[in-house]
């Protein structure tokens, strides 16, 4: 499976995991407190800082969603008046891009409308990730892909044949970086949900690079979704979990995501490669823990070698265990004291 350039560098098998930083509206519509997350993040050793673009009226229906719903009953306001306040102004995006390039950590937003498509675009962004509400809304799927950029797609409350159609609309644009996340999308999700095995799953029935958006508290699903070949890595941010908002409360705060962080990099090293083989550092072990062929007693030049002639003991030295029946019957070259090692060299046929 091919690896996908992700800004300057690469994103799959064999490659470190990219972990983003989702900021979202965690910046509660303060220039510098988006910034201020954005370098929070970069100090936390995230690989991206990521927020949400949209506008209330391109995504939300307000007379659908003009008063508080059931849903969302612990949102002090409604959700059309939450989405308002939680929108990321348009004329922030280019700050906050040149802020990241600035400090070095990949700048992205999740869009929802064409124009924040083309704004994303413009600003040269590494990659599109598209939240796991669009994944039916293929027209605005194709627009996405035809930009010619990676997409990161949610899959969360999807089905198979649902993240087909989304697959399948990117790939008819030409554009084939796809990586699909598995996600759980309840806020927060309880960790017995997080299902990481159909990350796999995915993995296998599209032929795409696949990671996890992680909405559990906790680093436990994010290190077993490393470890069972996730190559991106999403997890919500803030400075302070106890602010009001509604993506404060499940989000990783500074500490939680430093821990994070080292942990992914604690367990890439953990996984290793798929070669079984001896490691530098087990060379001295195998000597000390494995056995033997040792002589029981003073051997005598030319007598037959039977069995209660061999002791089997540590460390090893001379010949091997597995050599035991071979050695059986063979004749003594030369005479040879009792606690020796045996080598081919001592004995004939």
């Amino acid at each position: 499976m091919e690896e996908i350039r992700v800004g300057n560098r690469y994103v799959g098998d064999g490659e470190p995991v990219y972990i983003i930083a989702e900021i979202g509206s965690n910046f509660d519509g303060d220039l510098s407190s988006a910034l201020k997350l954005i370098d929070l993040a970069k100090s936390c050793g995230c690989d991206c800082a990521k927020f949400q673009s949209f506008l209330p009226d391109k995504i939300i229906n307000k007379k659908a969603f003009g008063s508080k719903s059931s849903f969302q009953a612990n949102w002090s306001k409604s959700v059309y008046d939450t989405y308002k306040d939680a929108s990321l102004p348009r004329e922030w995006h280019r700050k906050l891009a040149d802020h990241c390039k600035e400090i070095g950590i990949d700048f992205m937003s999740s869009p929802y409308d064409k124009e924040a498509v083309d704004l994303l675009d413009s600003l040269d962004v590494t990659a599109f990730k598209i939240g796991s509400g669009e994944i039916t809304n293929l027209e605005f799927l194709e627009y996405v892909g035809s930009k010619k950029r990676p997409v990161i797609l949610g899959t969360g409350a999807s089905n198979m044949e649902e993240i087909e159609d989304a697959v399948t609309t990117i790939r008819n644009t030409n554009n084939n970086d796809i990586i699909l996340l598995q996600c759980v999308t309840q806020y927060p999700s309880p960790i017995e949900y997080s299902n990481i095995r159909a990350m796999v799953t995915l993995k296998e029935a599209f032929d795409c690079q696949v990671g996890y958006s992680d909405h559990s508290d906790g680093n436990i699903t994010i290190i077993g979704a490393v470890s069972l070949g996730a190559c991106v890595i999403e997890k919500h941010f803030t400075n302070n979990r106890n602010k009001i908002g509604p993506d404060h409360p499940f989000a990783a705060d500074v500490s939680q995501m430093t821990l994070i962080t080292h942990s992914v990099r604690e367990i890439e090293k953990a996984l290793g490669s798929s070669i079984k083989q001896l490691t530098e550092i087990e060379k001295e072990t195998v000597i000390i823990q494995r056995r033997g062929l040792y002589t029981r007693q003073d051997w005598k030049q030319g007598a037959r070698i039977t069995r209660n002639m061999v002791d089997v003991l540590r460390p090893y030295n001379g010949l091997e265990p597995k050599c035991l029946s071979t050695l059986l019957g063979m004749k003594v070259k030369e005479n040879i004291s009792k606690g020796d090692s045996i080598t081919w060299e001592k004995v004939s046929q």
